[in-house]
């Protein structure tokens, strides 16, 4: 069992110290702080404005941000990729522009639901990643793809059936509310058995093998942690938001870093070969991403939300409702962009798995 100890047996991507840092340990991470310091999480319907800096603006925000250098800021990927990266803006600006007009409600719903979708997917997409040197029975491979899932799934049952929370994707109620005890305790005995039969299959799997893969174990129980606590354990806008976010953007970000600056491993499909790629320093990428994010949301609170007008100072635009029809949807371009090429941009050969 020493083995599973050497980072050479683990199905790294890059330097596994830095895996472990920024992608393996962050939900991990953001659970010992909430322990720690308990009383900032009571719960709570709004988050201080300190914690909403460092949460939204340098982590959700930029992350989405930092798909530029996987997409656009590529050779290889923008000449793979064009069509794709030329139309979805595109797309994203029409289809916005269409919904909002109907009703910004529905706009933000159908926006909430998308990124769920891509934040659900992400996980599903790290596991892949991490078990593509596996030689798993299929039934194994099921059973993986079934617990990341559900570990997501599940507390989206939960807060979609035991409304109101304190805390919301986008906007105060995007999601949609309903009520059914005996639906969510079958939701609630499935999630148990699921587990059940994970912690089953991956006691057989390690005893067949001899080895633990690190990694994968790393992001299938950081995910159910992150969801659990996150979501159905705790009932705070700021539990939520540190758990969500960081358990989300910065391993993203930490890979979209990994993928730029090493040349690929033979066993990944990588669009981007290493002669490619644009060299830049971790001052400039978070920089840049840093700023567009800062640029972002001070036009969101210039225009609609008002609520941070201490910290964009810079930014006292005002529009009406007819101009809010066009800016809404131009300002969520880089969110929906970024939800939607994300599923082409990462491949691994093997079953072709893709975040």
């Amino acid at each position: 069992m020493a083995d599973i100890l050497i980072p050479s047996k683990q199905p790294w991507l890059g330097k596994p110290v830095s895996e472990i840092l920024f992608i393996l340990l962050p939900p991990f991470i953001s659970l010992l702080f909430i322990a720690v310091f308990p009383g900032l999480f009571q719960d709570n319907d709004k988050m201080p404005e300190v914690w909403w800096v460092v949460l939204i603006l340098l982590v959700d925000v930029a992350h989405v941000y930092s798909t530029l250098y996987r997409t656009y800021f590529d050779r290889t990927t923008r000449k793979a990729q064009k069509s794709l990266l030329i139309v979805i803006p595109f797309i994203a600006f029409g289809a916005g522009i269409f919904v909002y007009s109907i009703s910004p409600f529905l706009f933000w719903r159908l926006l909430a639901y998308l990124a769920v979708f891509h934040f659900v997917r992400q996980q599903y997409g790290f596991m892949r990643l991490y078990s593509r040197k596996e030689n798993a029975p299929a039934w194994m491979v099921r059973v993986d793809k079934i617990t990341i899932y559900y570990a997501t799934i599940y507390p989206l049952i939960f807060w979609h059936l035991s409304a109101p929370r304190n805390f919301n994707w986008f906007v105060s109620g995007d999601f949609v509310y309903a009520s059914s005890a005996s639906v969510l305790l079958v939701a609630k005995l499935l999630y148990v058995v699921i587990l059940i039969t994970y912690i089953f299959k991956e006691m057989l799997f390690v005893k067949q093998v001899r080895s633990i893969n690190i990694p994968k174990l790393s992001i299938i129980l950081g995910t159910i942690l992150s969801w659990y606590f996150g979501i159905v354990y705790f009932n705070g806008d700021l539990a939520f938001t540190l758990l969500n976010v960081v358990s989300h953007g910065i391993p993203y970000m930490a890979l979209v870093w990994i993928f730029s600056h090493k040349a690929p491993k033979p066993d990944i499909e990588a669009k981007s070969p290493g002669k490619n790629r644009i060299k830049y320093s971790l001052l400039g990428f978070l920089g840049l991403i840093f700023l567009l994010a800062y640029i972002e949301e001070g036009l969101w609170d210039a225009f609609l939300w008002k609520e941070h007008q201490g910290i964009f100072g810079l930014f006292t635009f005002n529009g009406g409702p007819l101009l809010l029809n066009f800016i809404v949807p131009l300002l969520a371009v880089p969110q929906i962009t970024h939800y939607i090429i994300d599923g082409y941009i990462w491949k691994v050969k093997k079953n072709a798995g893709q975040i």
